[in-house]
């Protein structure tokens, strides 16, 4: 019988369940205790692929060896056990049934007692767990055809492998506004224009046949003034505003490329034999 000590040493170390013959079936998971006497019961043994998977195994005919517990059971019959998610830390009576049965041992969960003598107390009803899994399709000898879900309820003959897809598109956004607006600078702007101007000229000219009787048209001697309008040309400026051009806004598309990075995720999925190196599997599709 293993005791107290040995299970504390069994479950603070990174110990294995092994075979008769010495060989590592799995590594030690959980082990369970007799609600009535405290006693350890079972043992899981993680046997799934990657670990994922926990079978039961019973501990009535176990030793410890270090961190190590061997079990007079093979590999195949251990992982072949009918398995539990025992999420709630229990087995149920019909659990615990169907795993004497398959390790062929006699089945005391019904006429035990406790430690006062009483027979045990049973809640058939009791929500201590899911039922026994692993219905899965089996030959005369029991072994399974084709390969079924270890971790938990067995709902599929194989694993899906799923990856995200990365889908770029666009969405249309406002990235900002243009407008026109019109304001008044002054400038100066020179220009050259020709003026004129009268200037006084005297002419003297002798007194001839021609010109006698004019001259003498007036006294002999008088006073007398003359007088002549001078013009000159000022410069007129004059502004007038008329309509030169028209502007108006409008909006023209133009594509370029720009480069999206981004992280996705993707399921890989590797197996394990026993009798062969573990590898990734290939998950190129033709």
């Amino acid at each position: 019988m293993i005791s107290t000590d040995e299970i504390n040493t069994l479950l603070s170390g990174n110990g294995n369940v092994v075979s008769q013959d010495g060989k590592k079936i799995g590594s030690i998971g959980q082990i369970f205790t007799d609600d009535r006497t405290g006693e350890p019961e079972w043992v899981t043994a993680s046997t799934g692929l990657f670990g994922s998977g926990e079978s039961f195994v019973p501990l009535s005919q176990a030793t410890v060896t270090g961190n190590d517990v061997q079990v007079p059971y093979t590999k195949d019959q251990v992982k072949d056990a009918p398995h539990s998610d025992d999420k709630d830390g229990y087995l149920t009576v019909e659990q615990e049934s169907a795993l004497y049965a398959h390790y062929g041992l006699e089945d005391t969960t019904t006429d035990q007692a406790d430690l006062y003598g009483n027979p045990p107390v049973y809640d058939q009803d009791a929500p201590t767990g899911p039922a026994v899994t692993g219905e899965y399709a089996e030959t005369e000898t029991g072994r399974p055809t084709e390969g079924h879900d270890t971790s938990g309820a067995n709902t599929d003959d194989a694993m899906t492998r799923s990856e995200e897809q990365l889908h770029v598109g666009t969405r249309q956004t406002e990235a900002g506004k243009a407008r026109l607006r019109k304001y008044i600078v002054t400038e100066q702007e020179t220009r050259t224009v020709p003026v004129s101007h009268d200037e006084v000229t005297i002419t003297r000219e002798p007194i001839t046949e021609a010109n006698r009787g004019d001259a003498l048209s007036g006294g002999d001697l008088t006073e007398e003034e003359h007088e002549v309008v001078l013009h000159e040309d000022k410069v007129v400026v004059d502004k007038e505003a008329v309509p030169v051009e028209r502007i108006k806004l409008g909006t023209e598309e133009v594509t370029e490329q720009q480069t999206v990075t981004e992280d996705v995720r993707k399921e890989q999925i590797e197996f394990e034999d026993d009798t062969h190196t573990t590898g990734d599997v290939n998950t190129d599709r033709a």
